[in-house]
């Protein structure tokens, strides 16, 4: 594999995990579909099996939040010919309700993939979840008090899925 091909390959493998995170976001179930081979396999422990067992649970778990936020860091990529394997580093924001007030919860770990390219396009064919750490605390929004006309985040209404241009538009 050439140098450029292996940096094109990452970059795509990436860009993989970014649409993983927005369709979580998102709450976009097509989304979170669209990145994983046909016979992927989801090992986070509290639920493993197909992409669709993982897809429900995990829609079902989030869309009772008030909020969300997932991000990925360092990803490192290893390549066997149309196979790689990946670690990525995540942080999964959650606002969570509760009856004493909403909490944050912030965790914190990583992602341990192997990818397949299938028709010329690299794929998630397993995807295991490991927790390195994580924190739970009151809600605390300060920011919200002092800059109360903030554009909020989304689920499937958010401005990233606006095709007509006007949320983004040039300068004057």
């Amino acid at each position: 594999m050439s140098e450029l091909q292996k940096l094109a390959d990452q970059q795509e493998i990436y860009a993989l995990s970014c649409r993983y995170m927005r369709g979580l976001d998102r709450l976009d179930r097509a989304l979170l579909h669209s990145v994983f081979s046909a016979d992927a396999y989801c090992e986070y422990g509290f639920i493993n099996g197909t992409p669709e067992v993982f897809i429900d649970y995990a829609i079902t778990a989030l869309e009772g939040h008030i909020a969300n936020h997932h991000m990925i860091g360092n990803h490192l990529i290893e390549f066997e010919g149309e196979e790689a394997f990946g670690e990525i580093y995540f942080n999964a924001y959650h606002k969570v309700p509760d009856a004493s007030g909403p909490l944050d919860i912030v965790i914190a770990g990583r992602y341990l993939d192997r990818y397949v390219k299938i028709n010329g396009e690299w794929k998630m064919a397993y995807r295991s979840e490991r927790v390195d750490w994580s924190r739970t605390q009151p809600t605390q929004d300060p920011y919200f008090a002092g800059a109360p006309l903030s554009l909020l985040g989304e689920r499937s209404t958010d401005a990233v899925y606006r095709t007509d241009n006007r949320c983004w538009p040039k300068a004057p």
